[in-house]
């Protein structure tokens, strides 16, 4: 091509792009008439597999697969990849008759994906295909199939895996939601799998883990609001707590109560204590409680700061804004 009928083209990149991306689309909408029984079948086999979920598959298929493998077991699935090329060096022994494979493959021909399924049959584990050809061997010999056939690849030479991967990576993604509703996976189960993530870190820390629980802002209800002012200053955390004898919990007050106190004192503001402005029952939450809900109570009482406190509303510490930010 010469330069001119290139930089002709490329002046065009964008509208090929959008037509890419078109093309895809479309072939995910034609995905959704695809679904059927088989579909329903395949995730209550996956959901009561009792050994690992094996998925496999041959160049794009898989690396579509190895994706989809971690999805699953990110998700509450215990799954894994094996490369077909590697079950002939001794992979083949890890598969159970507990064990489900996944197998991928748009053709449903790929010859090194079929060579080893007479072994599964012999061992008699159960195969669920996905290819685009309900004809195929792989569909032929698969326990399930599920079909994921595309009309055209977004390739203009319909040629390269474009539109078809994106289909096996939508239907595996399809496969891993419905698990995890059916198994009622929540939050705190994916932080679980996911313990070195901002997710995971946010639902599995707790206040205990967080709090600043040294050189407290305690302050007396008595003392006067002038004096107040030091200490809350000195604490750093733009409030004070006042306690009674034992230790409990009396009150809280804080940067923005003092501020408007003297707005609305003015002079008369020194003579006033602490127990004039403070709130008697201040935002509390035990050790054990996560962080993301210190969040939210945060966010729904538009508040910076929260209290730790033991069951008897013994003061422990102080989570504030920036002690969440993790």
């Amino acid at each position: 091509m010469n330069n001119d009928k290139q930089a002709e083209r490329l002046a065009h990149c964008r509208d090929y792009g959008i037509r890419c991306i078109k093309e895809e689309a479309a072939a995910l909408i034609d995905l959704i008439s695809q679904i059927d029984d088989s579909f329903d079948r395949a995730v209550e086999m996956l959901l009561h597999c009792k050994g690992k979920v094996i998925v496999t598959g041959v160049g794009k298929s898989g690396n579509i697969g190895a994706k989809i493998a971690a999805t699953l077991s990110s998700t509450g699935t215990p799954a894994f990849f094996i490369n077909p090329l590697d079950v002939y060096h001794g992979d083949l022994g890890v598969m159970t008759q507990d064990d489900v494979v996944l197998a991928l493959s748009n053709s449903g021909q790929t010859d090194e994906l079929l060579r080893f399924i007479p072994q599964l049959l012999h061992q008699k584990v159960p195969i669920i295909g996905m290819s685009g050809n309900p004809d195929s061997l792989l569909a032929k010999y698969s326990t399930i199939h599920l079909k994921v056939r595309v009309e055209k690849e977004a390739c203009p030479l319909n040629l390269a895996p474009t539109s078809s991967t994106t289909a096996a990576l939508v239907m595996g993604d399809a496969l891993a939601v419905a698990l995890m509703e059916v198994r009622n996976f929540r939050p705190k189960d994916f932080a679980q799998f996911h313990p070195g993530g901002e997710l995971g870190k946010r639902l599995l820390t707790t206040a205990r883990d967080v709090m600043r629980s040294d050189n407290m802002p305690i302050i007396p209800a008595s003392m006067r609001l002038g004096d107040a002012i030091i200490e809350v200053s000195r604490g750093k955390l733009g409030l004070g707590v006042s306690l009674d004898s034992d230790g409990r919990v009396t009150g809280i007050i804080t940067d923005g109560d003092i501020r408007r106190a003297m707005e609305h004192w003015k002079e008369d503001f020194f003579n006033k204590t602490v127990c004039d402005i403070m709130t008697r029952e201040p935002k509390s939450v035990l050790p054990t409680t996560k962080i993301t809900e210190i969040q939210r109570i945060m966010h729904k009482n538009k508040v910076h700061s929260v209290l730790v406190v033991s069951k008897d509303n013994r003061l422990l510490g102080v989570v504030d804004h920036y002690s969440c930010m993790i």
